[in-house]
């Protein structure tokens, strides 16, 4: 499975340049996160997965409050299973968009997209909660925006239980943020132990991919994953 995880900022930047990026990429799945959420937001959601050739499988700016899963054609999906968080007072709404997929027939495999606080404690705790989306046993993929740094201690305790795709199978590059000056991973892949992590990191050399293209698109740089499910 080729996922792709990436930070859209509502659409506010390059609509067709992020498109374009995404096409290049050739994957099966998207998590999204910063899905517009005020502003005609199932629309936007439709146009979006239309241009790049795809549906929504799960989440979406009001469903789960930003983060959102896409899907080719050719991806089944078995379960959705969207969570909005708790809200703290003067924070952002927060949510994980969970979908459990098929693809191409293969293996069952629960995919979350996040996109976690900037307040450190709530950030933690949402950290805590993401292996809950998936159930004991199932071939998990949690993707998104993290809000911090691999030394922090939210990423810590999730890459005790999950591959950090990164770390096990580094390809491309490695920062995500910011796309002219590329200096920090906060956007990343893990995987559980029943998913093989073939590479991941963040594409540059891919066919129909340009420079100017990752730089016009959003404020993030995208995180590609090749993974291998098992059967199921």
């Amino acid at each position: 499975m080729r996922l792709l995880t990436y930070n859209i900022r509502s659409l506010r930047d390059d609509r067709r340049a992020l498109v374009r990026v995404v096409r290049a990429c050739a994957v099966d799945v998207v998590c999204v996160q910063e899905v517009p959420r005020y502003l005609w937001p199932a629309g936007q959601e439709r146009w979006l997965a239309r241009a790049v050739g795809m549906r929504v499988l799960a989440g979406g700016g009001r469903v789960a409050a930003g983060p959102m899963v896409l899907g080719r054609p050719g991806v089944e999906v078995v379960e959705v299973r969207d969570r909005l968080l708790p809200k703290r007072r003067g924070l952002h709404a927060r949510g994980f968009a969970t979908a459990v997929l098929r693809v191409d027939g293969g293996g069952p495999v629960t995919v979350t997209s996040c996109h976690l606080s900037l307040d450190p404690a709530e950030r933690l705790s949402q950290f805590g909660l993401l292996p809950g989306q998936a159930r004991p046993g199932e071939a998990a993929v949690i993707a998104g925006d993290f809000n911090e740094h691999p030394d922090g201690p939210g990423w810590r305790r999730l890459a005790a239980g999950h591959q950090d795709g990164w770390a096990v199978a580094p390809w491309g590059g490695e920062y995500s943020s910011v796309p002219e000056n590329p200096y920090q991973r906060i956007d990343a892949v893990f995987a559980s132990p029943e998913v093989e992590v073939v590479s991941c990191g963040v594409p540059q050399e891919l066919p129909g991919l340009a420079a100017a293209d990752l730089v016009a698109a959003t404020d993030h740089l995208p995180v590609l994953a090749v993974l291998r499910v098992p059967a199921g």
